[in-house]
């Protein structure tokens, strides 16, 4: 057993401890980097994924106008992933900041990916009724909203409330909230930032520390992004982290896990 504090399946209190590998941003603009990424999570076993689907990346490709990504989310859920509702266009077009620490959060760190940070009521109830309409019209099974970035707004709980359908769960960086209540349960999370050299030997660093605090987590999420699949390292390290998660946890889907 490695050294990072973990007592095996279950905890002595009886908790199982269990690992949800995730696969964020996927649409037909991305399909490619994420093959790739569940190419090398497949080869490790097969556990089963939860992909997070954006139904309009950017505004590009809709994902209802490809046959052949539509036909491979189908494949996937047949082999039991799953998919839940990323956002509708994962890009933040609501006004700009009016603060210097909503400017950091928005644009710094998100880099205006954060689509339902500052979002109006009306519009985030009409993203999240275009995105459960399209789920509907494939008849796929939908039992989580992920908001990009994991920002959420008061406006975006409201519509979430309100929502025709009744979402199970709501991820946030920290941990996951369980609908209708909104409880938070905290989770471990290891998520990578790729796209420069400092940036990825933060990630390195960041997620070193994220595995030793989930030692104290019942549920460690693995947040892949389809960049990561860019960098050979990022991927090798990936493949290390998920290879020994499976050693200490069973593999979930996110909705297995808040169910």
């Amino acid at each position: 057993m490695s050294g990072s504090g973990a007592q095996g399946p279950n905890d002595n209190d009886g908790t199982e401890r269990i690992a949800a590998i995730v696969i964020h941003d996927v649409a037909p603009a991305t399909w490619p980097q994420c093959e790739a990424l569940l190419g090398m999570v497949d080869a490790l076993g097969a556990p089963p994924v939860t992909l997070l689907v954006v139904p309009h990346f950017h505004r590009g490709v809709h994902a209802r106008e490809s046959r052949a990504f539509v036909d491979a989310l189908g494949a996937r859920v047949a082999r039991g992933d799953e998919l839940a509702l990323h956002g509708y266009y994962h890009a933040d077009d609501a006004p700009p900041p009016r603060s210097l620490r909503e400017f950091v959060a928005r644009r710094v760190l998100t880099r205006s990916e954060g689509e339902f940070a500052a979002i109006a009521d009306a519009e985030a109830r009409e993203r999240l009724a275009s995105g459960i309409a399209l789920f509907a019209e494939q008849r796929w099974p939908l039992a989580g909203f992920v908001p990009p970035a994991w920002q959420l707004n008061d406006a975006t709980r409201r519509a979430l409330d309100g929502a025709a359908h009744p979402f199970a769960y709501v991820p946030v960086r920290a941990g996951i909230h369980r609908l209708p209540g909104w409880q938070l349960e905290p989770t471990a999370n290891l998520c990578y930032s790729p796209d420069s050299g400092w940036r990825r030997a933060m990630s390195r660093a960041l997620i070193g520390r994220e595995w030793r605090r989930a030692g104290t987590r019942r549920l460690m999420r693995l947040s892949l992004h389809p960049l990561d699949a860019r960098f050979a390292e990022v991927v090798a390290h990936w493949r290390a982290l998920i290879e020994r998660a499976l050693t200490e946890r069973r593999p979930v889907t996110k909705r297995e896990a808040m169910a």
